[in-house]
């Protein structure tokens, strides 16, 4: 899996930096660059390897996977601002907002994110119609009823005064870290107009196994390895997987996400062996 996510990774760094090339030099353009600097790439992994699972060759998949990453960066930028989670580092670097300013750092975040829906109308995706469904799939997933929404659901329960449940939590990280996730996931059959069905059900576990690992390493990791801060959660009385199961359950409740996650896989055989391999992966990061 590693060498085929160094290849993913730069093709990766090359089409996000000739989409960025397209706008105006100055502080706007800076932030976005910086915006999308590392980062372990999964989203966009998961465009590449579901396109090769369904037949689409690299080239259509790539501006989809570039999408992905860029509204990722954009998600990030958002999130770390003192109005949401207040973080001031990010993949070892200091956030957007910190390195530029607050309305820097907004505007950079709406401009990764209008530059992701246009990467989308690339013709080397397909036909009109693969395009739109690639489009339909990608909006649905990253807005008020995705991605956005799961962000709101975690700030109202800041000021709630009651603690999440397993369901609540589980319902929240479905949509704000597992809605991007799915369509990433899925994205190959949507583009060459197949059933995202298995896709789906893989995603549906990887996305949650992926937000424990994250729980967790906010309890045990290393801010030096982690490249953001730790034990936020934890000290903000944040209901996470970690608070509500215990360590050792959430790392078992990871286990059995990402078994559903390999299973869900059978019917493509040694295919998807990658995308096994990544399953495996999330929950063994130290990053």
């Amino acid at each position: 899996m590693q060498a085929r996510l160094d290849e993913v990774k730069a093709q990766l760094r090359g089409a996000l930096d000739a989409a960025l090339a397209q706008y105006p030099k100055g502080e706007l353009a800076d932030a976005m660059a910086y915006a999308t600097v590392g980062g372990k790439r999964i989203r966009g992994f998961l465009v590449m390897e579901s396109a090769r699972l369904h037949g689409v060759p690299d080239e259509a998949a790539l501006p989809v996977a570039a999408a992905v990453e860029a509204l990722h960066a954009y998600s990030l930028v958002h999130d770390d601002l003192p109005a949401m989670d207040d973080d001031d580092l990010r993949r070892g670097m200091p956030t957007c907002h910190v390195q530029w300013s607050e309305a820097t750092a907004i505007l950079a975040g709406d401009a990764l994110q209008a530059m992701a829906f246009r990467l989308l109308t690339d013709d080397a995706i397909g036909d009109a119609e693969a395009r739109l469904r690639i489009v339909r799939a990608f909006a649905d997933a990253v807005g008020a009823g995705g991605m956005v929404w799961g962000q709101a659901l975690d700030i109202a329960a800041e000021s709630s005064v009651q603690t999440l449940d397993l369901k609540a939590i589980t319902r929240l990280q479905r949509a704000k870290t597992g809605a991007l996730i799915r369509f990433a996931a899925t994205a190959g059959a949507l583009i060459a107009g197949d059933d995202p069905d298995a896709l789906d059900r893989y995603a549906a576990g990887l996305g949650l196994a992926f937000q424990i690992a994250d729980d967790i390493l906010d309890v045990v990791g290393d801010e030096n390895v982690t490249g953001k801060r730790v034990g936020k959660d934890g000290a903000a009385g944040k209901a996470t997987f970690v608070s509500i199961l215990g360590l050792e359950g959430a790392r078992d409740e990871a286990r059995r996400l990402v078994h559903e996650a390999q299973t869900a896989l059978d019917g493509y055989g040694e295919a998807a062996g990658n995308l096994r391999e990544l399953a495996r992966f999330v929950i063994e990061r130290d990053t």
